[in-house]
């Protein structure tokens, strides 16, 4: 017998919104999101433009929505995202990880050995198989982990919930202290639809598109985001270019990202993986502790704000993170050098990791 709920487009499989036909289902998800959204800027979250088109896809998506975010779009709003990072970037950055780079390593290999021995419990448990709980768990750039999960034989449905639930909690938990914390960032606010310079606009779409596309190319981990960032920032920082992005086109990328995010966690991965709800949640739940502590110690020993630690420890996913740090008041080079270390070594040695464990379980 057929499968239905393999096959979400099938008329028969289909329920509640997903009843609606596509383009009636992108009218409801933007009808929720734009509420939320003025909702959570007006309050002051940091980032809100992307956590209320988030919960908006979230709601579609376990109510049988059937759209998704087309893979072009999702590397428009990467490659968008991370030009934008590259402008606000200090001189500072490679300085900040070259002056500390035993306490990031020390950070990072810990985030990662926590992150493995929940996958390890929940593997030894039998409620997944070791492979999967392995990349589910693993802390690193959503999107990075579900492609290599996939190519080493992991459940990439199971892998997927796993990695955008964590995503979820990641970023609700920093908007909430970003904002009951003071950290909401206090810059001015430019007219939606101001004028702004074409010719630097086109030129920095054009250096952060041929960047991402290269990174595909070169098989570069989370190429879409990493290059352009790395080369737009060189190039800020030179002086060579001057990045311009309109607040339209932010404004754009934010929701674009948040309902990325919302929009995976559909019925069927939901039905799937609600054997395995309740021990991801609470892996999710220490491993924040966790690096909770480690942003603490930040703190105590290094003088680091709060924020910044938080963030920078925080255990994915890089791009919706540099959105919040980018919507706070704190220091985004240390935060995007660690972020981007810990994506780097965890991509190096995360198939090392996985079939060692797998191994064993």
């Amino acid at each position: 017998m057929k499968d239905k709920s393999q096959h979400p487009d099938d008329p028969e499989a289909r329920s509640g919104i997903g009843l609606l036909r596509k383009p009636v289902q992108w009218l409801v998800l933007f009808v929720l999101s734009a509420p939320l959204a003025v909702f959570f800027e007006i309050a002051g979250i940091p980032a809100g433009l992307m956590m209320g088109p988030m919960f908006a896809g979230v709601v579609v998506a376990i109510n049988g929505g059937t759209i998704r975010l087309p893979r072009v779009c999702f590397f428009g709003v990467q490659v968008v995202l991370a030009m934008m990072i590259a402008g606000m970037v200090s001189p500072n950055l490679i300085d900040t990880f070259l002056s500390r780079w035993p306490i990031f390593l020390a950070i990072v290999l810990s985030v990662i050995a926590m992150s493995t021995l929940s996958g390890w419990v929940i593997a030894r448990m039998g409620i997944l198989p070791g492979t999967t709980a392995i990349w589910g768990s693993s802390a690193g750039a959503a999107s990075t982990m579900l492609v290599m999960g996939g190519a080493y034989g992991a459940d990439i449905r199971l892998v997927a919930f796993m990695q955008y639930l964590r995503v979820v909690f990641v970023a609700t938990l920093a908007t909430l202290i970003g904002h009951f914390g003071g950290h909401q960032a206090m810059a001015e606010r430019l007219p939606f639809f101001g004028p702004f310079d074409l010719q630097a606009f086109a030129l920095t779409l054009g250096i952060g598109v041929g960047a991402g596309i290269l990174g595909r190319l070169l098989r570069i981990p989370a190429g879409s985001f990493l290059t352009p960032f790395g080369v737009g920032a060189l190039l800020s920082l030179t002086g060579t270019i001057h990045v311009e992005l309109p607040p339209w086109l932010l404004a754009t990328a934010f929701a674009l990202l948040g309902w990325s995010i919302g929009l995976g966690f559909t019925r069927s991965i939901l039905l799937h993986a609600r054997r395995a709800f309740v021990p991801t949640v609470v892996s999710i739940v220490v491993l924040l502790a966790f690096s909770g502590l480690l942003a603490y110690l930040l703190v105590i020993w290094l003088g680091i704000d709060p924020m910044t630690a938080y963030l920078a420890t925080s255990p994915g996913g890089l791009d919706s993170i540099a959105v919040i740090a980018a919507s706070s008041n704190v220091d985004l080079s240390f935060v995007m050098a660690l972020q981007t270390a810990r994506l780097v070594i965890i991509t190096l040695i995360g198939p090392l990791i996985a079939r060692f464990v797998a191994d064993r379980t």
